[in-house]
């Protein structure tokens, strides 16, 4: 007959055999396109991004419906095609991984067809090289600038400047927006 203070030793060896990790992660959801995941320039576009989960990722849905992926990765990519009413709209989307857990984003978005503003401050000639600068403002948020296609290190904002050195007639400036709506000009 085992001895009772022997029978309590040994249960908490039994019970370890009976324990279940407990999966407290949740679901990530990240959008990576429409850049800045806020804007676009197109009623109709393609939603892309991934979901993350530290075990595996069992569903994804966007505004109920469910979208394809990978199901039972650690990393699920998705895309998904979709259409605003308006000018303004939120998406909904929610995760679920494996053990339950969900996550839900609501991902607000605009239509931007509003292209962005460049304005030329200096134009330098010196022999054949050119030195522009200037500044580029957008209703959102300028995110390129490039001078005869080389891209100006610049901060991201509804207003930035820009400085270039270039040879030739002139110096083609194109600024882009976090929609992707684009500005040429050609400053001579």
């Amino acid at each position: 007959m085992l001895r009772p203070s022997l029978l309590l030793a040994a249960l908490p060896l039994l019970l370890i055999g009976c324990a279940r990790e407990v999966d407290q992660f949740k679901p990530h959801i990240i959008i990576i396109s429409p850049e800045g995941g806020a804007i676009s320039a197109n009623k109709s576009f393609t939603l892309k991004g991934y979901v993350l989960d530290d075990r595996a990722v069992a569903l994804l849905l966007v505004q109920g419906e469910k979208v394809p992926i990978k199901a039972g990765s650690k990393i699920a990519p998705f895309t998904y095609q979709t259409s605003l009413k308006g000018n303004a709209s939120t998406l909904s989307l929610v995760a679920l991984d494996s053990s339950g857990n969900k996550t839900t984003l609501d991902l607000p978005l605009r239509i931007d067809t509003t292209p962005p503003v460049i304005r030329v401050t200096s134009l330098e000639r010196d022999g054949k090289v050119i030195r522009v600068s200037g500044v580029v403002t957008d209703n959102a948020s300028v995110a390129q600038v490039s001078v005869d296609g080389s891209v100006i290190n610049t901060t991201p904002g509804t207003s930035t400047e820009f400085y270039a050195e270039t040879s030739g007639e002139y110096a083609d400036i194109q600024a882009k927006d976090g929609a992707g709506n684009v500005t040429n000009l050609r400053a001579r």
